[in-house]
């Protein structure tokens, strides 16, 4: 298996540095768990773990990642690997998404003293025949997407214990005496949602490439009031799996990702489960709820609001299902 190395060589090369008011390893363990990375990271829609290292003890990791760059979305597949002991993590891109011929670079997280953390995030990369256009893009991407993944982990990891209390994971499931094509192809023709779900007023949907759908939404509440998102989804079709990230959130939450599992049960039912990710906001709490709301509160609102139409989607998506079975 080849090795990541950070000096391969290159046509250029970028630094980028923060400080951290966290102790190391609180930091290094955000950058480790790339799983949680869409949590984290603006940019980051989805992250694929398609070889696993342990993060603790470190070793190699081959990822699939999907992620925005100057408003489109691409898709690459790195390699990592991970040095607990002196913080840093190697990273190099195994097959790029053009105009990057090549990519790579490494995260290190240094002590600043004092209980603080120095962070530097180093790249190095070349375009596609050197076109300098392409370069151009690649520099502006790399820059904007340094700065908000620095900005977003230092946000993240000086939160401390209060992110345990802003961040949760919850599901809600259906059991569906129905194919699992027709589950996923409810889900997936999100463009028909405004016909098919009361909740839904409006859906603009977008599909530049197989699989990978940008979404902008209306949904009603019970007040009658109105609340837009943006997404991205990325549809794995094999799988039963669409996973997604709301680029738009509305003001009590700082981050929103999810996704919708589909699985056979072998009796000739499935189960599908909407899973959310929610990161709060503690302003936006404020701002929305009132001065003195606590996260507690916030998290029953949020969990009830979101559980509420993903219930009434899943109800939808049973029923389409079971009838299409009974037609056929």
């Amino acid at each position: 298996m080849a090795h990541v190395t950070a000096d391969m060589p290159a046509t250029h090369a970028t630094e980028h540095s923060i400080t951290v008011a966290a102790p190391q390893a609180v930091v290094y363990g955000l950058i480790a768990d790339v799983a949680g990375w869409p949590a984290v990271f603006g940019p980051t829609v989805h992250v694929d773990v398609l070889e696993e290292a342990d993060p603790e003890r470190g070793g190699e990791q081959l990822l699939r990642i999907w992620a925005t760059a100057n408003g489109q979305v691409r898709a690459w597949t790195s390699r990592r690997v991970l040095d607990p002991a002196a913080r840093t993590v190697l990273f190099r891109q195994t097959v790029p998404a053009a105009p990057v011929a090549s990519m790579g670079g490494e995260w290190r997280v240094e002590s600043a003293g004092d209980g603080t953390s120095r962070v530097v995030l180093l790249h190095d990369y070349r375009a596609v025949d050197d076109d300098p256009a392409a370069e151009e893009l690649i520099a502006r991407a790399v820059d904007r997407n340094s700065l908000a993944e620095l900005a977003a982990l230092k946000e993240a990891a000086e939160q401390g214990e209060l992110r345990d209390e802003l961040h949760f994971v919850f599901s809600d499931s259906e059991t569906v005496a129905g194919d699992a094509g027709d589950v996923y192809t409810f889900l997936d023709r999100a463009d028909l949602w405004p016909q098919r779900l009361p909740h839904v007023s409006r859906l603009d949907l977008t599909e530049d490439e197989p699989g990978v759908q940008h979404m902008d939404m209306d949904t009603r509440s019970p007040d009658g009031s109105v609340h837009n998102t943006t997404s991205i989804r990325v549809c794995f079709a094999d799988r039963g799996l669409i996973v997604y990230k709301q680029l738009k959130v509305p003001v009590a939450m700082s981050g929103h990702t999810g996704r919708w599992e589909i699985e056979p049960l072998g009796d000739g039912t499935v189960r599908v489960t909407s899973w959310h990710t929610v990161t709060l906001d503690p302003e936006g709490v404020r701002k929305a709820l009132g001065p003195e709301a606590t996260p507690a509160e916030a998290r029953a609102l949020v969990r009830k609001a979101l559980g509420t139409n993903s219930s009434t989607t899943l109800r939808h998506a049973r029923r389409f299902a079971e009838e299409a079975r009974a037609r056929a």
